[in-house]
């Protein structure tokens, strides 16, 4: 299976719900493509297909990049579980200097590439995990990574270490479980329309969310 034609023939090319100057390839059933998906692989067992939807915390975060351009204009940004790419695609339509996409799917890989293309930007430079970088970079972004405790252990920590090291480190999250939110204070909140199947209603809040850093750090880096 070559990725890119297996991701245009079970997808289709459409605007982002609440990004629409954006668009990427997306499923009209995401179970439906996870069963394709797994027929196509031959395999079981396999993680949903995260890259065929925009997802609400990645919505909210590209939104708030693309209203806000001086938070990336000219930064270094590193876009973690970046499924679709959406949040990735819109830092660098909003002027990143170079962004990178953390994803360890091949098929979300692909996608991201395409969706890249699609938009007219750079495709993010892609790799599998979340990546030791140095010098850290400016921006952090993750959407969506609190809806289970092991990802979300693992996001945090690597979140937290990133903030450390001196990046601006930004969430998009609906009030997830596992989302900590003691740790962030909340910069922007959107109302956005959703999927009732996926969500179980035709609307929801999502907001994005800033690390909480000590005076002297955040000051740093505003």
């Amino acid at each position: 299976m070559i990725a890119a034609e297996f991701v245009r023939a079970a997808t289709r090319l459409a605007p982002v719900p609440f990004v629409p100057e954006l668009s990427i390839y997306q499923a009209e059933d995401i179970y439906a493509l996870w069963e394709q998906t797994e027929r196509e692989l031959g395999a079981t067992g396999l993680p949903p297909p995260f890259w065929g939807v925009a997802w609400p915390g990645g919505q909210v975060l590209a939104r708030y990049l693309l209203d806000n351009p001086a938070v990336v204009a000219g930064r270094s940004v590193l876009d973690c579980g970046s499924g679709s790419g959406v949040v990735a695609i819109a830092a660098a339509r909003a002027g990143a200097a170079l962004v990178i996409a953390a994803e360890p799917d091949h098929l979300a890989r692909a996608a991201i590439g395409l969706n890249a293309a699609a938009n007219g930007v750079t495709a993010p430079t892609c790799t599998d995990d979340l990546p030791g970088l140095s010098p850290a970079p400016d921006l952090v972004l993750a959407g969506d990574v609190w809806y289970e405790k092991e990802l979300a252990d693992k996001a945090g920590a690597y979140l937290d270490q990133m903030a450390d090291r001196g990046a601006l480190v930004l969430t998009g999250d609906i009030g997830r479980t596992y989302f900590p939110r003691s740790h962030y204070h909340r910069v922007a909140t959107y109302q956005l329309p959703t999927s009732v199947a996926l969500e179980g209603r035709p609307a929801l809040r999502a907001s994005v969310w800033e690390q909480a850093r000590p005076p002297d750090q955040s000051g740093a880096r505003s």
